[in-house]
């Protein structure tokens, strides 16, 4: 079994300047990588207006798979044209962790 995680550091466009701008940026990515059966939240810079971290985590039985359904997610987020992807940091996590 391997688990994998991927944070998504966002820039948001200079209009999210409320929390409810900032959800209307965050819920569609989210509710989009839930397509790939992932678990995924917004975990941090929950206060900041411009800004957004989301995660998603991934259990698979193969290595491979886990760092293919990453990737995929990488993907998805980075060609989002209304958010900029500044950094991401992905993990994965086998038996012997």
């Amino acid at each position: 079994m391997f688990t994998g995680t991927a944070v998504f550091d966002l820039l948001l466009p200079g209009d999210s300047r409320s929390l409810k701008a900032k959800r209307s940026y965050v819920r569609p990515i989210v509710a989009a990588l839930r397509r790939f059966e992932v678990s995924a939240a917004e975990v941090g810079a929950l206060d900041l207006h411009g800004r957004a971290e989301i995660a998603v985590a991934v259990v698979a039985a193969e290595a491979s798979h886990v760092r293919e359904v990453l990737d995929s997610c990488e993907r998805l987020v980075a060609g989002r044209p209304e958010t900029e992807l500044l950094s991401v940091r992905q993990r994965l996590y086998g038996e012997e962790d």
